[in-house]
Formats: C-alpha cells, sequence, structure tokens
C-alpha cells in the first residue's frame, strides 16, 4: 500500500476525482472539508470503488484546526506523502462591496491554512520525498484579459494570486528536501461543482486528476494552465 494522500478542500468535483484517480492507483486517502454530510457521502462512494479512505471534518480557516486534523489524519493512515490542497472561500463581489473581513478569510485559506498544512506535513513529505499539489485558477495571473473578468471576484482572484505565488516559493523551496510541487491552474468553470452549472464549455474533474497524476509521477513540471475559457493573450507556465 502506498502512502497517503491529504485532500484538503474536498468538493465533488477537482478534489473528489483526484481522490478516486489516486486512490485506485493505490494510494490511502484521506478527505478534509467542513460539510460532514458531503464527505459521508464521498466516503462510501469511494470505499465501493474499493478505495481506502477516511474523511474528517475541519474548518481549514483555523489554523489550529489544520494542525489537529493532519496529526489525526496521520495516526489513523499513516505518513502523509502527498498533501492536495483544494480549499478556498467561496464569495463573489467587486473591491468596493466585499467586506475586509471576507478578504482575510479568502486570503487565510488560500495562504496562511496551506502554508500551515505544508508545515505540519513537512517531516513526512521529506521522508516519502512526497509531493504537493494545488488547485489554483486562471484569475491568479497578470493579464488584461483575465483582470476584466476577475473584478467582480475580487477576494478570489487576489487571494488566488496570493496563492500562486506562495505555490512557486514552495516548488524552489521544498524541491531542496525533494518535494516535489504541482499546480494546475484551471481556466474555465468545472463540471459538478456550483461555478459549473449552466454553464456551455465546462472542464470535467477527471481531466484535471489526471493531469495532477501524471505531473506527479512525472516531476518535472510546476505548473500548468489547464482549459481555456478566457482568452488570454501572454501566458507562459513556469517550468
Amino acid at each position: 500500500m502506498k502512502h497517503t494522500i491529504l485532500i484538503c478542500g474536498y468538493g465533488p468535483g477537482i478534489s473528489h476525482a483526484v481522490a478516486s484517480r489516486f486512490g485506485k492507483a493505490g494510494h490511502r486517502v484521506a478527505l478534509v472539508a467542513r460539510n460532514t454530510q458531503r464527505l459521508s457521502s464521498a466516503t462510501e462512494e469511494l470505499t465501493a470503488e474499493g478505495i481506502q479512505v477516511r474523511a474528517f471534518s475541519a474548518n481549514l480557516n483555523d489554523i489550529k484546526e489544520v494542525k489537529r486534523v493532519i496529526t489525526t489524519a496521520r495516526s489513523i493512515l499513516g505518513p502523509i506523502g502527498i498533501l492536495h490542497w483544494n480549499a478556498f472561500f467561496d464569495i463573489e463581489g467587486s473591491l468596493l462591496s466585499t467586506l475586509p473581513s471576507d478578504l482575510s478569510k479568502s486570503f487565510d485559506i488560500r495562504v496562511t491554512s496551506y502554508i500551515a498544512a505544508v508545515q505540519e506535513c513537512l517531516s513526512d513529505l521529506e521522508a516519502h520525498k512526497g509531493a504537493v499539489l494545488t488547485t489554483s485558477g486562471i484569475m491568479a495571473l497578470d493579464d488584461p484579459a483575465i483582470d476584466i473578468f476577475a473584478t467582480e471576484y475580487a477576494a478570489l482572484a487576489i487571494s488566488v494570486a496570493a496563492q500562486h505565488k506562495t505555490t512557486k516559493l514552495l516548488a524552489y523551496t521544498l524541491a531542496l528536501r525533494d518535494i516535489h510541487v504541482s499546480e494546475v491552474i484551471v481556466n474555465g468553470f468545472v463540471e459538478k461543482t456550483l461555478g459549473g452549472i449552466g454553464k456551455n464549455k465546462t472542464i470535467a474533474p477527471a481531466d484535471i486528476a489526471e493531469q495532477f497524476w501524471n505531473m506527479y509521477t512525472t516531476r518535472q513540471t510546476h505548473s500548468v494552465i489547464f482549459g481555456s475559457t478566457i482568452p488570454v493573450s501572454e501566458i507562459v507556465a513556469h517550468e
């Protein structure tokens, strides 16, 4: 049995597909989210697929909760060799209408809690030459077309941009410990999520999960853009 993948910010889209893809490859799966009913349904579905999975309820905006849930997951499922950070604060609104407290919540879960989780998993990741996988979004990047689109998603745009920079720094920092960092920048709306409802062109979560799997197994590319919903003039993902 391979080491555990800890999926923080579980939902029915990308993170469920990642759980299924890595679980079927033999990894034990730990799901973390606040919604206990969603976690229960996911556990039943993944168990039926033959995956060894456990669910843990936690508020990932709380650093103490982040540390607690990682300690608990490790004690039950064993060393965490892969951390998948998929957590975010879902909020819309411009810079003029968004509450400052909501901006802080969005930043905290995208950056502060993300870093706390990496630090808490660090000994396991280093011992197993593991990986950090991060779900990002196209609003993280600097481009006029993106900025125009992002004006009504201010908190999301600012926090995901900060997370993108964090991931770049982690890629260089963790490489010194033989820990690989992979980021998928999703350019579009994802099927099976609230954002994908009613959209004509969506991205299949399984395709994104397969991208994560390829990046994890090859350990060469640090960041890729997946999808093409927003036309962008010049974007180059870093290697």
